[in-house]
């Protein structure tokens, strides 16, 4: 957009004075919105005709307008400056974009992209080159501060302590387990760690690229680019959190695990760090354990009426073994210890084996595993026999020895509690059967399987209800239709769904997830199954006799209620159900 020329062609400015704006914006680097307004232009007016041009509206930004943190996630920095327009407010379920060059057709291409992977429509507004730099400034959040270290970067000795060299060794004893702000790369690693903890995110992935280095970080579920970083410093990046996690520094070839605890904001994070070799170098995902989080309550992780009643039955079961099935990230742990913060660990001898500790539970004894010293869940159970437990916890069962050991455990009088790499809860016996364990033993022990996943939970007033078409009506009793009469009269009415509209505080209209649920009860017929013909189609039409919903029915059971968008049942499998199919 040509301000200046679109202002001498309407007669606002001369020729001459057109000329010299147009000298010293580009000599002297000044902004042409203060070289007008020298020379007598009403900028008001000036951007009248702009929006007259365009049909476009003008919007002066007010200082309340800029700087709403919500508001500005919705488009990166380098996306706004790249571009030219930033985000100013989330208004009736549409985001207002303010844009300084409507000819801009790039950015207008890229505005058009940005509004279809937030789900969101966009209303423009042409606005001034003054309140677009207000905006970017009002950014100035892990970009800026990271900009600022990554300046320190540029000029600091590459042989200094922080911009640690690959095959550089750095000793236990002088390994901060408090990040501390010194040199440059040790700013930009606590830097990241410390957004990430106050955004809430849960992990953070580092991944290198050919031109960059991508840090994102994974909100309620979902990977958000949160900040870009120049490829020459990866190696130094990755370095200083291989030390933090006392790693070997010239080990590339092959993965690494290891784990480091860091005070963030007054708070002891811990930090669970992977490294895997790429083509482009080394990438790094930490999960993150805030151990000041308070636990979970079985009221509060999502499980119906009837699940919560009866997971309560079972844990006060006197001996046996209930597995959590799920893959990583589905809040098995959280399932788990919402169970055990019910326990009466008063009277009974609580005793836990994890890796790691992610919450602390007062009144129970909780002991990390160390397997590079031989420490694993498998003699961590052997010693916990020892130890007159009552009720006992292994963070996850992997191997044949440690199945073995827990159903034992359970056979002789304990109550366990673990978790297992499955996709449902029918697939829990099959896969204990794999592993070497009898089904005779599987039997008689086995208590309960309850499968879960997370899915994303609807802001309170932010879900809009659209009609449920006949088409995906049919669909819908076609899942539930072989479910016992008994169960049947469980399922809501299918009246309608709800989809996420954002809210002045909660703009994706969703915040944090929840669980869905599908809990297998042993009982005579399924035992019958597991000693004749324990194979998964057979466990689940047993458990399915009895009334067994699915993970994706208790999804759309919560989606007929409210509590989660109509999308979220599609990232269960099955039968995907489309907007348009609803609509028609």
């Amino acid at each position: 957009m040509d301000l200046v020329a679109l202002l001498s062609e309407k007669g606002l400015l001369s020729k001459e004075d057109a000329a010299s704006i147009t000298v010293d914006a580009a000599v002297a680097g000044a902004q042409i919105e203060s070289l007008l307004e020298k020379k007598g232009v009403d900028l008001v007016k000036a951007f009248a005709l702009v929006s007259e041009k365009y049909g476009i509206p003008y919007r002066a930004l007010a200082t309340s307008e800029i700087g709403d943190e919500h508001t500005l996630g919705y488009i990166p920095e380098e996306s706004a400056r790249h571009y030219g327009f930033v985000p100013i407010e989330v208004d009736n379920g549409a985001l207002s974009v303010g844009i300084i060059d409507p000819d801009n057709i790039e950015a207008l291409d890229a505005l058009q992209f940005i509004s279809s992977r937030v789900g969101m429509p966009y209303k423009l507004f042409i606005i001034s080159q003054t309140d677009f730099d207000k905006v970017i400034q009002a950014y100035g959040n892990l970009t800026g501060e990271v900009g600022e270290a990554l300046s320190e970067f540029e000029g600091s000795d590459p042989n200094a302590k922080g911009a640690a060299k690959p095959g550089a060794e750095e000793s236990e004893e002088t390994v901060s387990q408090e990040i501390k702000a010194d040199a440059p790369v040790t700013k930009i690693v606590a830097t990241i760690l410390r957004y990430a903890v106050e955004g809430g995110a849960s992990d953070i992935h580092i991944e290198p690229t050919p031109e960059k280095t991508k840090v994102r970080f994974r909100m309620d579920g979902e990977l958000h680019t949160s900040l870009e970083l120049p490829a020459k410093v990866h190696a130094a990046v990755v370095a200083r959190i291989k030390i933090l996690s006392q790693m070997r520094l010239d080990e590339k070839r092959k993965p690494q695990d290891g784990r480091f605890s860091a005070t963030v904001e007054g708070r002891r994070i811990d930090f669970r760090v992977s490294t895997f070799p790429t083509q482009g170098g080394e990438k790094v995902v930490m999960r993150i354990l805030d151990s000041a989080k308070s636990v979970a309550t079985l009221d509060t992780i999502g499980l119906s009426k009837e699940d919560l009643i009866t997971v309560r039955e079972l844990i006060k079961e006197p001996y046996g073994i209930i597995l959590i099935a799920g893959p990583t990230g589905s809040g098995k742990s959280t399932t788990l210890f919402s169970m055990l913060s019910e326990l009466d660990r008063e009277t009974a001898n609580v005793v836990s084996v994890e890796d790691p500790v992610e919450y602390e539970i007062p009144g129970v004894s909780q002991s990390q595993v160390r397997p590079e010293i031989g420490y694993t869940f498998a003699s961590g159970l052997r010693s916990i026999l020892r130890q007159d437990p009552d009720i006992i916890m292994v963070g996850e069962i992997r191997d044949k020895e440690t199945a073995q050991l827990a159903i034992q455990a359970a056979l002789t009088g304990h109550l366990v509690f673990s978790t297992i790499h499955t996709n449902t809860a029918a697939g829990v016996i099959p896969r204990l059967v794999d592993m070497g364990v009898d089904p005779y033993l599987i039997a008689p022990t086995l208590k309960a399987a309850i499968g879960q996943r997370l899915v994303r939970k609807l802001c309170p007033g932010a879900g809009k209800p659209f009609p449920i078409s006949e088409s995906i009506r049919k669909f819908l009793e076609e899942d539930f239709a072989d479910l016992p009469e008994d169960a049947r009269h469980k399922v809501p009415e299918f009246k309608e769904f709800y989809t996420a509209s954002p809210t002045a505080d909660c703009p994706n209209g969703t915040r944090g997830r929840l669980a869905v649920f599908e809990l297998m009860r042993m009982d005579d017929d399924l035992e019958h199954v597991v000693l004749t013909d324990p194979v998964e189609e057979k466990v689940y039409a047993a458990a399915r006799t009895k009334g067994m919903f699915t993970m994706r029915e208790d999804a759309i059971m919560k989606a007929l209620a409210g509590l989660i968008p109509f999308e979220e049942v599609n990232t269960l499998g099955g039968q995907m159900f489309t907007d348009e199919e609803n609509a028609g």
